[in-house]
């Protein structure tokens, strides 16, 4: 059955409904890595820098702070946000692959987060989870009411990562779904392609069309 939040008009919603979304993604990704084997975990990730093994490290600990944790961390590595991730990343890595993978189903069903909306999570739990999953060769058919409702927060946000910003004079058109937005030079694609293009994933631009997407896919490698 269909979250009726999913399809919430533009505007609505205010996350209403995100956490069965975020526990369902959560569990697919876990299930989707029960297989890999240690020497793919050292494999690199989109996210630049950090493997796949790191990156499911750092989903593990957004589910795992609340806010009180998250300003002490703030505090403790003086405001440094950067300093911040990368100690609670290291946090929940664990002295294995293993450890990782088992960390991280812990926290399936966690409703736990940092002073970010219930959207934001979703969008991290989404957008990491493929930076994850596009280098092993591992392929989820998100539905893609999620995947709108990702998109729809993205346009309007640069919380976290930046978005908004990214696509500002740009139209984006799905074309496996209802999502669209703004004016300017076309972009069209899935509704996956877009939103990892609109969070700076350059890889995604091969996959969009239109006379915005040269323009998107420099801005990906520059903003």
């Amino acid at each position: 059955m269909t979250d009726p939040a999913v399809t919430a008009p533009r505007g609505r919603g205010h996350g209403a409904g995100a956490w069965p979304l975020i526990r369902a993604e959560r569990a697919a990704l876990a299930a989707d890595l029960g297989d890999v084997t240690d020497e793919r975990w050292e494999t690199p990730s989109l996210c630049a820098g950090l493997t796949v093994r790191e990156v499911l490290a750092h989903l593990t600990a957004g589910g795992s702070l609340n806010t009180v944790r998250w300003m002490a961390g703030v505090i403790r590595c003086r405001f440094d946000f950067d300093k911040q991730v990368a100690m609670r990343l290291a946090e929940q890595l664990g002295a294995t692959p293993a450890e990782t993978l088992e960390r991280f189903r812990r926290i399936v069903p966690s409703t736990t987060k940092p002073p970010l909306p219930a959207l934001a999570m979703l969008g991290e739990t989404v957008v990491h989870g493929e930076d994850i999953r596009r280098p092993l060769g591992i392929r989820r058919d998100h539905p893609v009411e999620v995947l709108t409702r990702v998109a729809e927060y993205y346009r309007g946000s640069d919380l976290v990562l930046v978005a908004k910003g990214r696509v500002g004079g740009l139209r984006l058109v799905a074309d496996d779904g209802p999502f669209s937005t703004g004016s300017g030079p076309l972009v069209s694609g899935s509704t996956l392609a877009l939103v990892m293009a609109m969070t700076g994933r350059a890889t995604y631009c091969d996959e969009l069309a239109g006379d915005g997407a040269a323009i998107l896919r420099d801005r990906c490698e520059t903003v």
